[in-house]
């Protein structure tokens, strides 16, 4: 007689299902905050005109920074929210190196405020009809925007997709291929965000925005994958069975 097949219990199947369910819900979540960092792209011609000299001393509407900070702040949550959905299933894999994901995001989410701040307050000197006499300080704060950008949006989403990278690699959660562009691309973008700094190239050069290619082809890349295919399910499995 032949070996009957092992039934398992519903109760079993239908916590795997929940559980599958569950991790898809993580990895739509995630990569449709992913996908979202990417609306501040307009910005950069959006704060053409409040970052120029004599912004302060001319007329008209301040719409284009003001819609642009809100922009940016919905890059900051976003950014927030990609770390903290991933947080509960990067855990298993490297608890440590999870958390510090999170704190990076936080990190870098808080420049971007303190630079729109900073931008926003340019629009305030304007509207509340400073003139001349705060020409220096609209200079400062655009200076200030500049460099607190470097950190925020150069340094700080290295650091951030090193880590991704690493954990991502080593859960074998996307394609290993995908999250190499991540270990690789953090780097390149740290080399060129010291070379910024030591001033060999132009933060608004075309090197400067070569550097950060890689990295804004892992995130965006690794958002359209979590949105279409999600985790890898056996790995994804093996990863919740070994916590």
């Amino acid at each position: 007689m032949g070996k009957s097949k092992e039934v398992k219990p519903a109760n079993t199947t239908q916590q795997n299902a929940a559980t599958m369910a569950w991790l898809r819900k993580v990895a739509l979540t995630a990569g449709v905050l992913y996908v979202l960092t990417f609306v501040s792209i307009p910005t950069l011609a959006m704060y053409g005109q409040v970052k120029s000299a004599n912004y302060i001393l001319g007329a008209g509407p301040d719409t284009s920074a003001i819609i642009g900070g809100i922009l940016e702040i919905i890059v900051a949550l976003a950014g927030i929210g990609t770390a903290v959905t991933l947080f509960p299933v990067l855990k298993r894999q490297n608890e440590s190196a999870a958390l510090a994901l999170v704190a990076a995001r936080v990190l870098e989410s808080g420049t971007i405020f303190v630079g729109v701040a900073f931008l926003l307050s340019i629009v305030t000197l304007r509207q509340a009809g400073a003139g001349a006499d705060a020409l220096v300080t609209s200079h400062a704060l655009a200076a200030l925007y500049d460099r607190i950008f470097l950190l925020g949006q150069s340094f700080m989403p290295a650091i951030c997709d090193l880590l991704l990278g690493f954990l991502l690699y080593k859960s074998r959660l996307v394609p290993r291929a995908l999250s190499l562009i991540g270990i690789v691309g953090g780097p390149v973008l740290l080399i060129g965000y010291i070379a910024i700094l030591f001033g060999l190239i132009g933060q608004h050069g075309a090197l400067a925005g070569l550097s950060a290619l890689l990295v804004a082809l892992f995130e965006f890349s690794l958002g359209v994958w979590l949105i279409v295919k999600g985790f890898n399910p056996s790995a994804a499995n093996e990863l919740l069975n070994a916590s």
